[in-house]
This record gives structure tokens, C-alpha cells and sequence, in this order.
């Protein structure tokens, strides 16, 4: 799949990009909103990651002219927190919309999410391959149940409270210690090997589900987070 970024601020683009196209994407990146217009004029994208503060077209006047004649999901970056422009983005017609300072990872699962709501395969722009029936997770606090690819799992106490952590959280590295604390906060005796332990059982049981598959990110040194896609 196809993904525009335009964003002015090279450095954050740099970690957009990375953690983009380590999830697979294609991603093009664009400084300035008349390059992304050329961009898409030269080929088809599957979504588009907008900052609204671009130094010559404004981010929502760049969606209105990107959307001119195609139906292109849309995900806004900014660094204003006013919610004003949070209403008029969502009034135009955007996906969804990620303040800064954020995390990478979480924008890519964010990217994700908004493909599938979207109905758009994973064969690329325009490649009309079906998106799987059931991906990713479904949970259910109440009943303390989690379902994998519409599958059932048989896990254990702390194995589902892991798993609801890094669900409340998706693509948001949580430490062991954050993990510790919301898991094993009565169980005094237990230390960070624990949590490498049911991590280690989790993943058992969801390759036993899709063997392809690993929705466990481990990021070493700081913990682990979770794609939801």
C-alpha cells in the first residue's frame, strides 16, 4: 500500500517514514503541499498523513484538493492541540488526527486502522485484494475475553492482562516496569522475567492462530508493544 507523508520537519519525517515502511508500506515523502500534488498527479496513493502547518499550501486546504475527484483516506499530523482545528479537520472529512510530539509506531498502527475501516486490501493502490474478514484483535473487558483473527484465546490470568495492556495502547511501547505495575501489581514476589515469560506463551498461542503472524513488537531495552492491523 501506497502511503503520502507531507510534512516540512525533516527529522520527524525521517521516523514517520521508518516506521511506516517497517510495517510494509510504500511511503513517499513531501515537503511541501504542491510537491504532493504533483506526486499524486503522477500516481494513485492508498492514504495520505498531512501536517497542517505546510509552508505554502494549509494542511486542510491541501485535503480539499487531494480529495478533488478520488476518495483518499486522510490522517492529519499538527503541533497545535487547539480544538478548533481538531473540529474543522474532522469536518472536511479526516480519518483521524495525531497531535506532535507522538510516536511513530502508533501513527503506523494508526495508518493501519484507518486502511482497513476504509476497506482498502493490502495488494496495493488500486490492487482490489480483499482485506482479511476478521484482523487483528476483538476484546471484550467485561468478560475479560479476547479473540484473535475471530478465533477464541485460552490464555491465563496474567496472560490476558498483558494482552488487554498492550491492547488499551496499540503500537505504544510499554515497559516491563509499566506492564509489571498494571499486571503484577499483587504479585510482589515477581520480577521482569515474568513478563518475558508470558510474552514468550502469548505468542505461542497466537501463532497457533496465524503462524505468519507476530503482533508482538519487542523493542529491546525499552519493552514491547502491540500491532493491532
Amino acid at each position: 500500500m501506497r502511503i503520502l507523508l507531507v510534512e516540512d520537519e525533516s527529522a520527524i519525517a525521517d521516523t514517520v517514514l521508518y516506521a511506516l515502511r517497517a510495517e510494509g508500506f510504500e511511503a513517499v515523502h513531501c515537503l511541501t503541499g504542491g510537491e504532493a500534488l504533483r506526486e499524486v498527479a503522477r500516481a494513485p496513493f492508498d492514504l495520505a498523513v498531512l501536517d497542517i502547518g505546510l509552508p505554502d499550501i494549509g494542511g486542510f486546504a491541501l485535503c480539499r484538493e487531494l480529495r478533488r475527484g478520488r476518495d483518499l483516506p486522510v490522517i492529519f499530523l499538527t503541533a497545535q492541540n487547539a480544538e478548533a482545528d481538531r473540529i474543522l479537520g474532522l469536518e472536511i472529512g479526516a480519518d483521524d488526527y495525531v497531535t506532535k510530539p507522538f510516536s511513530p509506531r502508533e501513527l503506523a498502527t494508526r495508518v493501519r486502522v484507518v486502511l482497513r475501516r476504509a476497506g482498502v486490501g493490502n495488494g496495493g493502490a488500486g490492487a482490489g485484494v480483499a482485506a482479511d474478514p476478521e484482523p487483528g484483535f476483538a476484546h471484550d473487558p467485561e468478560g475479560k475475553r479476547i479473540r484473535y483473527r475471530g478465533q477464541a484465546l485460552d490464555l491465563t490470568r496474567y496472560e490476558y492482562g498483558l494482552l488487554a495492556a498492550l491492547l488499551q495502547r496499540p503500537g505504544a511501547v510499554l515497559s516491563r516496569a509499566q506492564l509489571m505495575d498494571r499486571v503484577w501489581g499483587d504479585a510482589l514476589d515477581s520480577g521482569d522475567r515474568t513478563v518475558d515469560t508470558h510474552i514468550k506463551t502469548l505468542r505461542a498461542k497466537l501463532r497457533e492462530i496465524a503462524a505468519e503472524a507476530d503482533p508482538i513488537r519487542t523493542h529491546r531495552g525499552l519493552g514491547y508493544s502491540l500491532d493491532n492491523g
